[in-house]
């Protein structure tokens, strides 16, 4: 598969749709924030808005492997460590660290996304994909994590919406 050059991640669909040249190649269940969509530090929210792939972090680590402050724990997450740590936010397989494009509105002050530490990110496979739980940033099932981690190059396009997919970029999924 070539690489995507737009990732468009959709508040009301909590799906992430992958465009190459125009073209949708991929389309992938995300579950964001719990508290809704928005910009401010602080606030368990997505952001909206134009971002980009600033980093991508993770080559190489095993599925499921535990991240924490952007470095691999040397863990593998299990039911058993997920007993261990209840109230723990699961950032695991990969990261792809977000920075908003649009100063004032997910860039620089206090609605910076890259400061805020946005990211699309792995996830426990108990968690549900769909509906919206997390602390701000774009969970995805482990499996579609490192599909995607591949297929996206550092600085892609990633637009962060409240609206579906439109029909038109939908029914072009190959």
């Amino acid at each position: 598969m070539r690489q995507l050059d737009l990732l468009y991640i959709s508040l009301a669909d909590q799906q992430l749709y992958g465009f190459s040249a125009g073209q949708l190649l991929i389309r992938l269940p995300v579950s964001t924030a719990l508290n809704g969509p928005g910009e401010l530090n602080g606030s368990g929210c997505t952001p909206r808005g134009l971002h980009q792939i600033r980093a991508k972090i993770g080559t190489g680590l095993p599925l499921a492997a535990v991240l924490r402050g952007r470095r691999w724990t040397g863990e593998v997450w299990s039911a058993e460590l997920h007993g261990q740590f209840p109230g723990r936010d699961w950032i695991l397989t990969r990261i792809l660290w977000l920075s908003g494009c649009e100063p004032g509105q997910n860039r620089l002050g206090n609605v910076d996304s890259f400061r805020r530490y946005i990211y699309l990110h792995g996830t426990p496979d108990s968690e549900p994909m769909g509906v919206p739980r997390s602390h701000g940033c774009i969970r995805l099932r482990n499996a579609d994590m490192l599909e995607l981690f591949d297929l996206v190059p550092v600085h892609c396009a990633v637009r962060i919406d409240e609206a579906p997919c439109p029909d038109w970029a939908a029914a072009t999924l190959s």
